[in-house]
């Protein structure tokens, strides 16, 4: 997956030489390459750079198969995913089946995550909104949470691999192990937090704005890898006393509130 940090320019992306298909990004924009395409990005300003984060399963794939040759110069062609198409970077998409009350989006080009529209999604928190994307058939999962001023996120945990970009608004996180001392980290729009594997963390919106934040990471929900995005904790949004990894709000620890 490709988030555009700055700037604006165009992709082209091919298995044919002879077949190439080009679309536009600009900042805010996210896309996935389909599997094993070659691709070639463009700056479309002479005067200022153009930054992208790109955030990519290759760790698990490359200790999965532990063979460098095959991992980079396999020449397999996936067209069932992608055989050309015009319309494959069109940014339209289609929503999918609702998991666990999330709205889930299956497209390939999301044109402007600053400005998408979000769904209610109550289960992380009051007021919260969300979408959730499947980005060109792979096993990456992408998603975007905004939630309001003057209020925060419930605590969970889950495994290693997210990177959560705040988008907009002012606040913090608070990271912890089980029973270990919390951490915080206060962000703003550009911020860039990783929570380590199981680690609980909680955002809170301390700012004058909606909080938004785009979250990249493995393991998507219609190809979980047989359960990886659950992982050892149950699924993040079902509380804990229920086999999930959210800790409610009647089982925070009373500092969570006196600190916010």
């Amino acid at each position: 997956m490709i988030y555009v940090l700055d700037g604006d320019g165009s992709t082209q992306v091919w298995y044919d030489e002879h077949h190439k298909v080009s679309f536009e990004w600009r900042r805010g924009s996210l896309f996935a390459i389909p599997l094993n395409a070659f691709h070639r990005h463009f700056n479309g300003r002479g005067d200022r750079p153009a930054r992208f984060l790109a955030v990519t399963n290759a760790p698990v794939v490359m200790n999965l198969f532990h063979n460098v040759d095959f991992v980079f110069n396999t020449p397999f062609t996936f067209d069932d995913r992608f055989s050309g198409q015009d319309n494959y970077f069109d940014g339209q998409g289609k929503f999918m089946r609702a998991y666990n009350g999330r709205a889930t989006l299956e497209t390939n080009f999301v044109p402007d995550t600053h400005s998408i529209e979000l769904q209610a999604l109550a289960a992380r928190g009051a007021g919260g909104r969300n979408i959730s994307f499947e980005l060109a058939h792979q096993t990456m999962a992408a998603h975007i949470s905004e939630f309001p001023v003057g209020t925060y996120k419930k605590g969970h945990q889950h495994g290693p691999g997210a990177h959560v970009i705040i988008l907009s608004g002012k606040g913090y996180s608070l990271l912890w192990p089980e029973g270990e001392e919390r951490r915080r980290c206060d962000w703003r729009p550009g911020t860039l937090v990783v929570p380590p594997n199981l680690w609980f963390h909680q955002h809170f919106n301390s700012g004058a704005e909606p909080a938004r934040y785009l979250a990249l990471r493995w393991g998507s929900r219609r190809y979980d890898m047989g359960g990886a995005i659950r992982g050892e904790t149950g699924d993040s949004h079902v509380d804990r006393k229920q086999g999930g990894a959210q800790i409610e709000y009647p089982d925070e620890d009373p500092d969570i509130h006196r600190i916010f």
